[in-house]
């Protein structure tokens, strides 16, 4: 199916209205193109012709690739997998392994519990529901690998007991209009890792 002619829904439009709420407040259009690009938005009846609208603005809120990713990812592919978000997602690994990679949705929040075991979520092909996620952790006896492309703002807030948060290969970004990985939580006796690597590249 062409995603461009995909019939738009409500929180299609909704989603693109915000994106240039959020270009107006950063001075990137003025209200008299708000008004007309709005217009414009709210009469779209496929899922292209708001790609067409918003396509010169940064997508600070959902229906957007990880900056840095696969660029034959559509705007539209994004949107769609987007709109899939059920908000949160739980990620699990007891005495065993989990990894994630390629397209896939990251939730606004999700929660990931390592016992024994460990898990690995690349998001250099990932879509992101919305331009901030959270991952909350509760890493216990394991680790947790985080792989990000290049441009993606990563902020610890994790508690740590007899482990550690290895932020030490990832390049700081202080852009707040940049997609940001928030890590929440408690890391006991584990060790949390985030990578940066550009897609195609072979971890280290």
């Amino acid at each position: 199916m062409d995603l461009e002619r995909l019939r738009a829904s409500d929180a299609d439009r909704e989603r693109s209205a915000e994106v240039l709420r959020n270009a107006l407040a950063e001075g990137r259009i003025n209200h008299e193109e708000l008004d007309e690009r709005l217009d414009r938005v709210y009469r779209a009846t496929t899922v292209g012709e708001l790609a067409e609208i918003t396509r010169d603005l940064p997508s600070s809120l959902g229906a957007s690739p990880a900056s840095g990713t696969d660029p034959s990812l559509s705007s539209a592919e994004a949107q769609q997998l987007a709109a899939q978000s059920r908000g949160k997602e739980a990620i699990s690994a007891v005495f065993g392994g989990v990894e994630r990679a390629g397209r896939w949705l990251v939730e606004p929040h999700t929660t990931v519990s390592i016992l024994c075991g460990g898990v690995d979520l690349d998001l250099r092909e990932a879509v992101l529901a919305q331009r901030e996620v959270v991952f909350q952790c509760a890493v216990i006896f394991g680790g947790l690998r985080i792989i990000v492309p290049p441009g993606v703002r990563v902020v610890n807030q994790a508690n740590v007991f007899l482990g550690g948060v290895d932020l030490s290969k990832v390049d700081s970004v202080t852009d707040p209009s940049a997609p940001t990985i928030r890590i929440t939580g408690t890391c006991l006796m584990g060790g949390i890792q985030v990578l940066e690597q550009r897609p195609g590249q072979k971890c280290r």
